[in-house]
């Protein structure tokens, strides 16, 4: 019953960044205008290969094949992705600050929620 419920959570806590990361692949979009406005360098291509380092570091949380690795590297990812895409303390309008705060919030959980998958995995693998 523990594994089919890990299996189950893993595919949960996978599924918005491979979704997401293959959308930021495929069409990148205003995240290329932000990146460009944060001063990274060749924004188009960095928001791309940060969408394809989700899309694989998601498939590997949701299929177990390598999920702490997996899940480090997402969580790495998301980092940088959080604080430029959300800084919801410079944000002038209530509203969009608003918007921010819960959307920032909402990665800090999901970066927790990876790495649980991380050290969950990691023990796992110890005899």
């Amino acid at each position: 019953m523990m594994r089919l419920l890990t299996t189950i959570a893993r595919a949960m806590v996978a599924a918005p960044f491979v979704v997401l990361g293959l959308d930021a692949a495929r069409e990148p979009g205003g995240r290329v205008d932000l990146a460009r406005d944060l001063g990274v360098p060749e924004p188009e291509l960095a928001v791309r290969a940060n969408g394809v380092g989700m899309v694989v570091g998601g498939a590997a949380v949701a299929t177990g094949v390598a999920p702490a690795a997996g899940a480090v590297t997402v969580a790495g990812l998301m980092v940088p992705t959080t604080l430029a895409a959300h800084a919801w303390w410079r944000d002038e309008d209530p509203a969009e600050a608003k918007a921010d705060r819960i959307q920032f919030w909402k990665n800090v959980g999901l970066v927790g929620g990876l790495l649980v998958v991380a050290a969950a995995s990691r023990h796992q693998d110890q005899p």
